[in-house]
């Protein structure tokens, strides 16, 4: 660009297009120039600027919740997980019914509706033993939502009973399971997907089992790991492959996925990194400045998923409350207990709900508890005098 010529940069082009009444739908080449060369302090301020029109007003969600990892055999060895162990390994664990449901209720407890229940792909367990602990959940906690599995767990099911996904996810809604997590999407593009996780299979078999799962009418959200060694463009080709899905979903009149939530992968007490050695070693991971960034892009990107996550398990909360000036309108959930990004080196797992509010309110929003379906829950302020103070943060 000659010197003093006042002609805006590409990048700036495509965010003052996405700051009109009516902005255009971002393309992947647009939002890739974006996520390469924007302004970190516009582009976090055009996502909050985005998130006050797709979902107006000025609260933030959260849930109240606990993970439940009920097995962890696996056999599809992700190089990334620190969690699974192989079948046979001294190691292993399978909890019994009595052993979840105590879980559960302490959940009921302090108020919960929602237990996230994921494991691994365990070639021991039948389909009986899977609906079986849907039905005795079901009739034991009632006023729990249960958004179990992924839908890697649910290929392992199939393969292992010799069905397919869809007859599977058939038979453990009818058995009362309410949702299918978006676990095991990783990067939904083949270059990078099946060089670290050969034995996960397709980003279209992902695909497809969520959408089935849509049909079916089970509760599903959207996932994203960053910091395999992948590009700018390989991110937002995830995205684009999530926002197609829900275009199509959307278009055949169901609801779709109700949310997206992008974290880093982790990797402080994981191996993966030992074959990137010497002259071909690649930086793995990815900080705050590359999350926040990613959080933007996503709210920009997004024009048909309403709810963006922020990630405080694997950021901080201090990160993830920055992330709700970058187009973040949901804080997440407490979790209660956390066994899989934990094994590979977090060290925090759990919140309160005094906590998330706390992190919402001094932030300068409105706390506002909701189910796993983003319907609004009546919200009791735990610590009136904590939330009062400091001020809220400031855009960064």
């Amino acid at each position: 660009m000659a010197q003093g010529c006042d002609c805006l940069a590409v990048w700036q082009e495509i965010l003052e297009s996405q700051l009109g009444d009516n902005p255009p739908r971002l393309s992947i080449e647009e939002a890739t120039i974006l996520y390469d060369e924007a302004d970190q302090n516009e582009l976090l301020h055009a996502g909050l600027l985005m998130r006050r029109k797709r979902v107006p007003g000025n609260k933030v969600t959260y849930l109240v919740d606990r993970n439940v990892n009920y097995t962890n055999v696996c056999t599809i060895n992700c190089q990334f997980c620190s969690f699974y162990r192989p079948p046979g390994h001294e190691e292993t664990y399978t909890q019994s019914v009595d052993q979840i449901s105590a879980r559960f209720a302490e959940l009921e407890n302090i108020g919960g509706t929602r237990v996230l229940m994921q494991g691994g792909v365990n070639p021991d367990l039948p389909m009986e033993w899977y609906t079986n602990l849907i039905c005795q959940l079901r009739e034991r906690h009632p006023t729990i939502d249960l958004d179990c599995f992924s839908p890697i767990e649910i290929e392992g099911i199939a393969e292992v009973c010799q069905t397919s996904t869809k007859e599977v996810l058939e038979q453990l809604k009818d058995a009362g399971m309410h949702g299918l997590p978006g676990g095991g999407a990783e990067m939904l593009v083949d270059d990078v997907r099946l060089d670290i996780s050969p034995k996960k299979g397709s980003s279209e078999n992902w695909l497809r089992v969520m959408e089935e799962a849509q049909h079916l009418g089970l509760t599903t959200s959207a996932t994203n790991v960053i910091g395999f060694g992948e590009n700018n463009f390989h991110r937002v080709q995830h995205m684009d492959r999530i926002r197609t899905l829900q275009d199509r979903s959307l278009g055949a009149g169901l609801f779709g996925f109700t949310s997206f939530i992008a974290w880093p992968v982790q990797l402080e007490n994981n191996t993966f990194g030992k074959r990137n050695k010497g002259q071909n070693r690649i930086q793995l991971g990815a900080g705050a400045h590359e999350y926040l960034r990613h959080v933007a892009i996503a709210r920009l990107f997004f024009d048909n998923i309403s709810h963006i996550q922020a990630s405080w398990p694997t950021m901080g909360v201090g990160i993830a409350q920055l992330a709700l000036f970058a187009g973040a309108d949901d804080a997440g959930s407490t979790m209660m207990e956390e066994n899989v990004v934990s094994a590979s080196g977090t060290t925090k797992t759990l919140a309160g709900e005094d906590e998330l509010q706390r992190v919402i309110s001094r932030a300068g929003f409105i706390p506002q508890k909701r189910d796993s379906d983003y319907n609004h829950l009546d919200t009791e302020i735990l610590d009136q005098g904590k939330l009062a103070s400091p001020p809220p943060l400031q855009p960064v």
